[in-house]
């Protein structure tokens, strides 16, 4: 039988049941991509991160319960909380390869990762009707587009009073980032998946590589604090670095496991 050590991770939280959950599974080899989609539909999280240990350090992929992506932060975030917690690895930084996007880097200092990622710049666009709509409002200060979506508002308490519409959202085919200043943080957010099995993503790193260029320029700053205000929530210490930004949370254990595929192989 194959054994599988299994790890569920709160990334970006300092407490149990706060941030976002990842499933992490350490391999000795890679399996078939079946095989890997189906052991995400399994642990039923929004995302779940399998790695590989390299002689240069890790290979790492994500899946979701509908298949592989191309990035995400808090399951990276969340490998790397195992890999130094659990692996007895001797570094203090931790170098992942992927298959979409280039290098990216996990440092520790204290209870705190650093996520060294790619930065996204945004560009001014003007929305479909549908956007707008979707959100149940009527305005917003500025909308731009990356990858995602990015609908500036002017306050948190627009932000935090959101009830949108997320199956109208379908059309759109992108996820949608709404963001605003803070009160007390140099700025929030919150993260909508249409077509995802989770709606609203409790904390969303890869957003934060968009986020963090926006509000760089927009504050005049390069050293940021942020939150994303879902329900479960979760803090963030941003610098901005040009082509690259740096992405802090820290993680929590909630459960470690193991996997038997005995039938499966």
């Amino acid at each position: 039988m194959l054994t599988i050590p299994f790890y569920l991770i709160d990334a970006f939280s300092d407490r149990p049941f706060g941030g976002n959950p990842a499933a992490v599974c350490p391999l000795v080899a890679w399996l078939p991509d079946d095989m890997l989609l189906n052991m995400a539909r399994e642990h039923n999280q929004s995302e779940t991160a399998f790695f590989v240990r390299t002689d240069d350090g890790f290979e790492l992929r994500w899946f979701t319960t509908q298949g592989e992506i191309n990035l995400c932060g808090h399951a990276t975030l969340a490998s790397a909380h195992v890999i130094f917690e659990y692996l007895d690895f001797p570094d203090t930084e931790i170098r992942f390869s992927t298959r979409f996007v280039c290098e990216l880097r996990v440092r520790r200092s204290g209870d705190w990762l650093t996520l060294d990622f790619p930065a996204w710049q945004t560009q001014p666009v003007t929305p479909p009707p549908l956007l707008l709509s979707a959100l149940g409002i009527d305005s917003a200060k500025e909308i731009r587009a990356a990858r995602d979506y990015l609908v500036v508002l002017d306050s948190q308490q627009q932000v935090e009073a959101l009830e949108p519409d997320i199956h109208a959202m379908l059309p759109l085919g992108k996820m949608v980032c709404v963001t605003a200043p803070g009160d007390e943080l140099d700025f929030v957010s919150r993260f909508f998946c249409p077509g995802e099995s989770v709606a609203e993503d409790p904390v969303t790193g890869s957003a934060h590589s968009m986020l963090i260029p926006y509000w760089a320029e927009r504050l005049n700053k390069l050293h940021l604090q942020a939150a994303q205000l879902s329900e479960r929530g979760g803090t963030l210490r941003c610098e901005y670095l040009g082509e690259r930004v740096l992405i802090g949370g820290q993680c929590r254990t909630y459960l470690i496991g193991e996997i038997g595929l005995r039938e499966a192989v």
